[in-house]
């Protein structure tokens, strides 16, 4: 009877488990693929094919295609609809924060029954291009909430890491499991390794959100706010003399007539993928057993080293990897994942040999199901903001107002734009994916 009831059980989490298991990079290759060949309109289409329940990476790659589409409005409004759902989880960090820290599915299943809340870093980066839309709008107040938003948001992510990492550190020292990646066998541990991933202070907070959150400040004559972005920026990005320049000119800036302040955002490459490996993992007295682990594939785009403006070549200050970013959110996450697989991996090899020791058929079936359950779910979380830029650049210049002539380079060559210039300040979004480039000129200019 008892393994009857085994057999219904086990079956219950193959059936649950594959509902999971669906590929997120293979979808979202064909997506990028189009995104990259100049067609945001195809590559929409996919993603709605792809996504009947139209969840938070739904809108955060939707609002990222309508971005590139040059569609503000659109682009705003689905990263809203993303927002709403990180403040869903902002709330409960806050007032139900033991709902999130515990999460049996990850540890039965796999990583892949989570829900997906956004790494911390997409957390950040969805407010502060959420400020980059309303400012290429022309709407530097709806800006500045944004940037209130970065900011709130940061401090939630900083408290609840915290009780994560002691949770995860607690429960490793109960269960006497190792949660260091550089002991698995085959791991590339170099990718997280990295000296620019271990310069970062932590995997969510950047040197173009604080300076954006400057500029913006600057441009409504806040200064004494734009200070501490111009610092925090810096702080974040040592030596770096464009960050340097926006705090230095801040007291001395004085408005010339006619003259506009503007700041480009160049975005290029893609954010790296992560797939699933798989590793053999040493099980007490049950041998070895292989288990699945996220590594870090990065995108090798092509990133413009200067734009020529009106005949001018103007150097290009990246200010921001989100590639760096990104591995360090992984590394920073493998001692849970170590945790939760070593657990997981433990408990299936105990059940096998459990089966395997009785001699009847019913334990046989039972330990193939559970085998069966192995096979198909022993694969590592892959889902990631696909659309987003590998390294985020900036160019800053002040022009007069009128039509200029922009010339962005591309691995076959240069694309021109016609930029209209207005305004005080102003802020154009500009992509390089590909050999694609996407252009924001708002229509409202």
């Amino acid at each position: 009877m008892k393994c009857v009831k085994a057999i219904c059980v086990i079956t219950a989490l193959l059936l649950s488990g594959c509902g999971s298991m669906r590929s997120y990079q293979a979808e979202s290759q064909g997506v990028i693929d189009l995104a990259k060949a100049g067609k945001p309109d195809n590559a929409l289409a996919v993603l709605e094919a792809n996504n009947s329940d139209k969840d938070l990476l739904y809108y955060l790659e939707k609002g990222q295609l309508l971005q590139l589409k040059n569609d503000l409005p659109a682009s705003t409004n689905a990263w809203l609809k993303a927002d709403a759902k990180i403040h869903d989880w902002e709330e409960l960090v806050k007032y139900s924060p033991d709902k999130l820290l515990g999460d049996v599915g990850s540890f039965l299943i796999n990583d892949k029954t989570r829900r997906y809340d956004g790494y911390d870093y997409e957390k950040v980066l969805l407010s502060t291009l959420l400020a980059v839309n309303h400012a290429a709008a022309g709407d530097w107040n709806n800006a500045r909430v944004e940037i209130k938003k970065t900011h709130e948001r940061e401090a939630i992510i900083a408290e609840y890491r915290a009780r994560i990492y002691e949770k995860d550190e607690e429960e490793a020292r109960g269960k006497g499991v190792k949660t260091t990646f550089k002991d698995l066998k085959g791991y590339p541990v170099e990718t997280l390794d990295d000296p620019e991933v271990l310069a970062l202070k932590n995997s969510y907070q950047n040197a173009f959100s604080h300076y954006l959150a400057a500029f913006v400040y600057e441009a409504l004559g806040e200064k004494s706010l734009a200070a501490p972005g111009y610092r925090k920026a810096i702080e974040l990005r040592p030596n770096s003399k464009v960050l340097e320049e926006g705090l230095l000119q801040l007291d001395s800036k004085a408005s010339k007539r006619g003259m506009t302040d503007v700041l480009l955002v160049l975005s290029s490459g893609l954010a790296p993928a992560r797939k699933s490996i798989t590793v053999p993992l040493p099980i007490y007295r049950t041998g070895f057993t292989a288990v699945s682990f996220p590594v870090i594939r990065a995108d090798n785009g092509f990133a413009p080293a200067q734009l020529k403006l009106d005949g001018r070549s103007l150097g290009v200050s990246t200010i921001t990897s989100v590639d760096a970013m990104s591995r360090r959110a992984l590394r920073d996450e493998m001692p849970g994942i170590i945790l939760r697989t070593t657990v997981r991996a433990v408990s299936r090899a105990a059940a096998q040999k459990q089966f395997s020791d009785r001699d009847n058929n019913a334990s046989a079936i039972a330990g193939l199901i559970l085998g069966l359950v192995t096979v198909v779910t022993e694969q590592a979380d892959e889902r990631t903001w696909s659309t987003l830029p590998a390294q985020i650049a900036i160019v800053r210049v002040s022009l007069p107002a009128g039509m200029h002539k922009l010339l962005v380079p591309t691995a076959q060559g240069q694309e021109a734009f016609e930029l209209k210039v207005a305004g005080a300040y102003q802020i154009v979004p500009i992509r390089v994916m590909g050999n694609q480039v996407y252009f924001g000129q708002s229509a409202n200019r």
